[in-house]
């Protein structure tokens, strides 16, 4: 060993040495002082009792048991784990630990006093009033730490005060919930005086005129302009994280009458993993006004088909994909597998994977789905458990105008996968497909539906499940509206949008990932999952939305123009064909539909015919043959 090593061992165990000392120094302080309360409360007890003046005879009986009564106190402490934790960090677990160490105590005391003296020389009363007196005593001093340390932090601030900065930032939240509450705590906690945050607004009239942590509800949200001006307020923040499209709206439409500035604290997708934070507060998107709800996952489903697994996500640096690797990596995977023909959207996945989920292994598979031999080699070396298939070419104009590239890619490219996940004993795959393979009138829809078709064949060959997942519009995902229309806002071009009545469905990233994740966790072989996407949304209403949050009026600042439906584009989109046997599961917001039977040979002959004509690049020829293998297709030749 050398000796710079060596001092470095010596030092560090010096370091051991004196935090295990303080750690006992610390132990016998927090026994000395319960001691001392416990006598104080139960010599109080009997003061209590008898008026201030113990008898004799019964001062006896405390005398005899006083030792007993400290040392089955300070024992029931010990069991309910009030020596673990440190103090000045007292929780309100702690305190109802607390609530139970003394219950116990004073129980087991009193039976003990019945059978063997029958109270004789002792009043019942007295351990009532111990137990009560133990627990304000004990769980006192134990807030009373908390309290000195809090503001020793600077944890607590005294409101009043914040005001001595003349240039703070006057503050109204509105909403007096849970998550206000917590924003508050962290303002008065961190913010140095920059934010004052004069009062709360909530619909809620129970809460009016009352306050939090000394911070009033100053009115209801119809209120906000009279006080905003009253107040001089400065920001407006919506602490409402649950807040649904019609409330956010109404909120939102109030705070731009105002005229300040307003934020918002992250919505229901964005909390799964964080907590509410000032760091955290953003401007209001597209996404909040759609308002979805939150999702509630059978997480111990998910965890028994996850926790300890080889999971493989293809399309892993895409906006689906990613968002199915950050899932993923909440349910403790023995490997993680990034597969991605974007050299750049891996890196950064990858990078990402690195800085938030250390403990989470991964390997970084540069690979093309389309080459065979590559995908081989990956499951080969990988050996995955379970694929989630998120790689595909999806917007709709870009692959009506190269069909070739869409049937290379999201047929040939799945069916590389399927067979190699048969071939690997894979036991579970899962493909992400989309609303547009449901009576296609495009090409990347029609390519999607022979994919379902690919993987729903597959089952029954070996002992893999395999299944396919459908859902609508992610918002934010590559290739969405959104982007379009914020680019054109901020260049204060027109916002195109192609029909005044074209809907489509929307959900967010991170709700598309998890209830991916629950239909794997559901599935048993050929079902089609369809994610529940509420009710679809006007494009045009969408746009009108966005040009607002970014502070302009529609047609009056930032005109919209109708430039016409795309090639392959239709005015509304559906989840399932008429007839298809669709029916509940054990999730509210999933669906499912059992797969139709399979003639796998006739398929894969068709596939082949279908590859085959691609290569020659003839569009039309290229469509006429998807239609062949999907009847309900209608190009547009």
């Amino acid at each position: 060993m050398s000796e710079s090593f060596g001092n470095a061992v010596t030092h560090a165990d010096t370091e051991v040495e004196e935090t295990t000392m303080l750690q006992k120094r610390n132990l016998w302080f927090m026994l000395l002082g319960d001691a001392v309360l416990v006598i104080l409360a139960y010599y109080g007890a009997y003061l209590v009792r008898f008026d201030g003046h113990v008898p004799p005879f019964y001062l006896a009986g405390f005398k005899q048991t006083i030792l007993w009564v400290v040392f089955l106190k300070l024992l029931c402490f010990h069991f309910f784990r009030q020596y673990k934790g440190m103090w000045r960090y007292t929780s309100i677990l702690d305190i109802f630990d607390l609530l139970k160490a003394c219950f116990v105590s004073s129980a087991v005391m009193a039976m003990l006093l019945l059978l063997t003296v029958r109270f004789s020389g002792f009043a019942r009363g007295v351990f009532i009033i111990d137990f009560v007196l133990t627990f304000l005593f004990v769980g006192g001093f134990r807030v009373a730490i908390r309290l000195f340390y809090s503001r020793m932090n600077g944890e607590i601030k005294v409101p009043a005060l914040w005001t001595s900065r003349t240039d703070a930032k006057n503050i109204l939240l509105v909403g007096a919930g849970d998550a206000g509450e917590k924003l508050l705590r962290e303002i008065i906690a961190t913010s140095n005086g920059d934010y004052y945050v004069v009062g709360f607004l909530d619909d809620d009239r129970q809460k009016l005129k009352r306050s939090i942590h000394g911070v009033p509800v100053l009115g209801t949200i119809d209120s906000i302009q009279k006080v905003v001006k009253k107040n001089k307020i400065d920001e407006i923040i919506i602490s409402i994280p649950s807040a649904k499209g019609e409330q956010m709206r109404r909120i939102v439409s109030f705070c731009k009458e105002t005229g300040k500035r307003f934020r918002t604290v992250p919505g229901i997708w964005e909390l799964i993993e964080g907590k509410v934070s000032v760091k955290r507060v953003r401007d209001v998107t597209v996404a909040d006004l759609l308002g979805r709800e939150e999702v509630h996952l059978d997480e111990k489903e998910i965890r028994d088909y996850l926790q300890g697994k080889r999971i493989l996500v293809t399309g892993a640096g895409g906006s689906i994909g990613s968002e199915l690797v950050r899932q993923i990596c909440r349910f403790d995977p023995e490997k993680l597998g990034l597969l991605d023909f974007s050299e750049f959207n891996l890196y950064k996945v990858a990078i990402e994977c690195a800085q938030r989920f250390e403990s989470v292994k991964t390997a970084s598979c540069l690979v093309d789905i389309k080459d065979a031999e590559a995908v081989e080699k990956t499951f080969r070396e990988f050996r995955p458990d379970v694929v989630f298939h998120a790689a595909a070419y999806k917007h709709v104009p870009m692959q009506e105008l190269n069909p070739w590239q869409a049937v290379s890619n999201n047929v040939r490219g799945t069916r590389n996968l399927v067979e190699a996940s048969a071939r690997h004993g894979v036991t579970r795959f899962v493909l992400v497909s989309t609303d547009k393979a449901v009576r296609p009138s495009n090409v990347m829809g029609a390519t999607k539906r022979v994919a379902e078709m690919l993987t729903e064949c597959m089952n029954g060959r070996t002992g893999s499940t395999f299944m396919a997942v459908r859902f609508g519009n992610v918002l934010g995902s590559s290739g969405s509206v959104i982007p379009l229309f914020q680019d054109q806002i901020l260049r204060g071009s027109p916002v195109t949008v192609t029909h005044e009545e074209v809907t489509r469905y929307f959900m967010s990233i991170p709700e598309a990932a998890q209830l991916i994740l629950q239909a794997g966790a559901m599935g048993r072989g050929s079902e089609i999952f369809i994610l529940d996407m509420g009710k679809p949304v006007r494009i045009i209403d969408m746009a009108r939305d966005l040009i607002r949050l970014s502070g302009f009026e529609p047609e009056t600042d930032i005109p919209i123009q109708i430039t016409g439906l795309r090639p392959g584009e239709k005015l509304y989109e559906e989840l399932i064909t008429e007839g298809e046997g669709i029916v509940n599961t054990n999730h509210k917001k999933i669906l499912v539909l059992q797969g139709n039977t399979c003639d796998r040979e006739t398929l894969e002959s068709h596939i082949d015919e279908l590859l085959a004509v691609a290569r020659g690049y003839d569009a039309g020829e290229i469509k006429k043959k998807l239609k062949e293998i999907v009847p309900e297709y209608t190009p547009q030749l």
